[in-house]
């Protein structure tokens, strides 16, 4: 886990060309060991931000 934010918010970050399947069982798997509800997978080597952000919900 990259960034847990206020205790309620698990954040991956990348900076990646390709996103890989593996990162979204990896936050999934935080949220199901740690009880959260509401993850983020981020990336920052897109254009706009908007384009690497993935949300995960439990």
């Amino acid at each position: 886990m990259d960034v847990l934010v206020e205790d309620l918010v698990i954040c991956e970050i990348k900076a990646v060309d390709e996103m890989n399947s593996v990162w979204d069982a990896q936050i999934l798997s935080h949220l199901k060991l740690t009880n959260k509800r509401l993850g983020f997978l981020i990336n920052f080597n897109v254009s706009l931000i908007k384009d690497g952000i993935k949300r995960f919900i439990l």
